[in-house]
């Protein structure tokens, strides 16, 4: 599936942010990652830390997928929509339970946040192509 530049551009980018947020997940703001863990997992620090390293190595490698394997960009594309998907409940969690994490200090903060998940969905279907592929796929 063909992209264009400015396409390209926001799956680089994209693709560096992911990678840079992953090495979040195992370094400097792992505690801020862990505050986002769902409540309704089990409340056990090693459990919890197992999801953010496990996390953020698949943050690490879709980011650098993204970036590298262009001749796959739509199933990575793809693949990082379903991980956003997956990982949404950790944000209702971070709303629903009042953690502060990464600024988020407030309800209505925590809220907005919300809403940035289907444009980062949209993100990673778009710049990759994987949203013209699925339209046009399921219009056959």
């Amino acid at each position: 599936m063909e992209t264009n530049i400015f396409q390209k551009i926001a799956r680089i980018v994209l693709g560096v942010a992911m990678a840079f947020a992953g090495v979040a997940h195992l370094t400097f703001q792992r505690a801020e990652f862990q505050a986002q863990v769902p409540r309704w997992l089990p409340d056990n620090a090693a459990f919890m830390d197992l999801v953010v390293i496990s996390s953020g190595v698949v943050e690490i490698l879709l980011g650098l997928a993204l970036v590298f394997l262009v001749k796959h960009k739509v199933k990575v594309g793809v693949a990082l929509a379903i991980f956003y998907v997956l990982i949404f409940p950790g944000n209702i969690s971070q709303y629903t339970n009042g953690i502060n994490a990464f600024g988020l200090d407030t309800d209505q903060k925590r809220l907005i946040r919300l809403f940035f998940q289907p444009v980062l969905i949209l993100w990673a279907l778009w710049s990759t192509g994987a949203l013209k592929y699925l339209i046009s796929r399921s219009k056959n």
